[in-house]
């Protein structure tokens, strides 16, 4: 435990985390991979190039700050935080590494107003946060090693199926190599993968979300080919999955993760709500709400560029026409004259406040939404000008997460 005095110096630093948070992460970064250049074989490479990665620890160690003498404040965002270190491979012995480098960056940044009292005071409440989340991130270890079917790293999985579902996104059916029992996992959760490309110095490893329903014999992920756009380069891995990973090939495979579930004992109306590739963890969702829970009513808002970017819409659409307690709506930004002539869609445009809101039965019930950043934002902000609880808001980052 820390004591008052300790308390009050960090406190007393959150005007400067405000201020000068993000530096501190971005050289905290830049010293530590510079001396264990090893590390990089952990870490997304193109969230530290965007600076996604600094951003969102700055805010981590902001809020650390801000709730020090209460940190079960926190709790659910160091769980969700550990789901993905435990994913990744993080382990006890990084820790150390990073206080290191973090209290360097605060000097560093600093100069001297970095004074030994304040270095002396985050060195003793590093000590404590990382103690929280190493033996939170032990305890996933020790859960998804135990598991019927668990294991506790990674395990090489084969991919026996590769399906193209639209234009920007294939799904791969993976299997475990070794023929033996598949760890079940909560709907909307991810998995990691890990690779080895040839040519490139470092490894990658991607979380990508299950985007079939738990029970299967298979794990299922729909990736996105992420192409040069806007002065934004290429992903190299979501590139190297569509044009070089084919069906038989090795993948290495972290057990399910993830904090972003569906709330199966939650019987009132369940919302889901995606944008672009986000629909992945919600038709997960969907499936598991419709099989397990078929009293409980549903709709399914997806939002997508046109018919040809749509994926999965047969798989939701089948699924609505079994279970007469879902409804389906699909909201395309640039329809082709096939969608129009077809009648494809019900919302033209971008996914907008007066429209969600009609097209919503109840504001009592959870809510779901993954997709892009500004996407998000406006889901939030329409559900919770419409009257939603903000408890009832349940929402995934793909990546390092953001303030919405």
């Amino acid at each position: 435990m820390l004591n008052e005095q300790t308390i009050a110096v960090i406190k007393s630093t959150v005007p400067v985390l405000e201020a000068h948070g993000t530096t501190i992460t971005k050289v905290f970064y830049e010293t530590m991979f510079a001396d264990y250049p090893e590390l990089l074989h952990i870490f997304n490479h193109a969230n530290q190039k965007q600076g996604r990665q600094q951003t969102a620890l700055a805010n981590t160690v902001l809020a650390a700050a801000q709730h020090i003498d209460r940190l079960e404040a926190i709790l659910p965002v160091v769980k969700q935080i550990a789901h993905k270190h435990r994913s990744l491979g993080v382990k006890a012995e990084h820790y150390p590494i990073v206080g290191q480098y973090l209290l360097k960056a605060i000097k560093d940044v600093l100069g001297e107003a970095a004074t030994d009292s304040i270095l002396q005071a985050w060195g003793e409440a590093y000590g404590v946060i990382a103690d929280v989340f190493i033996g939170v991130e032990a305890e996933m270890y020790e859960k998804a090693a135990e598991q019927a079917g668990g294991w506790a790293e990674f395990r090489p999985f084969v991919v026996r199926r590769k399906v193209k579902e639209s234009s920007v996104i294939t799904s791969f059916y993976l299997e475990p190599k070794d023929g033996k029992a598949l760890a079940n996992f909560e709907p909307g959760q991810y998995i990691s993968l890990k690779f080895n490309i040839p040519g490139e110095r470092y490894g990658h490893i991607r979380q990508y979300s299950l985007s079939d329903g738990p029970g299967k014999t298979q794990y299922r992920i729909s990736v996105k080919k992420e192409d040069a756009q806007g002065g934004r380069p290429a992903g190299k891995v979501s590139v190297y999955l569509h044009e070089q990973v084919q069906e038989g090939d090795e993948l290495l495979v972290s057990a399910p993760a993830g904090a972003f579930t569906l709330e199966r004992n939650d019987r009132r109306p369940a919302v889901f709500i995606s944008g672009g590739v986000g629909l992945t963890p919600m038709v997960s969702m969907l499936q598991a709400s419709a099989e397990l829970t078929p009293d409980r009513p549903a709709v399914f808002i997806h939002a997508t560029n046109n018919g040809e970017t749509h994926a999965l819409r047969t798989e939701v659409e089948a699924l609505a026409a079994r279970h007469p307690q879902l409804t389906a709506y699909w909201v395309y930004g640039n329809p082709t004259a096939e969608d129009r002539k077809a009648g494809q869609f019900q919302k033209e445009g971008y996914l907008d406040h007066p429209w969600l809101l009609s097209v919503i039965p109840t504001r009592d019930a959870s809510f779901y939404f993954c997709g892009p950043l500004p996407f998000m934002k406006t889901v939030k902000e329409a559900l919770l000008a419409g009257g939603a609880a903000e408890d009832d808001l349940h929402y995934e980052f793909f990546g390092p997460s953001a303030a919405l």
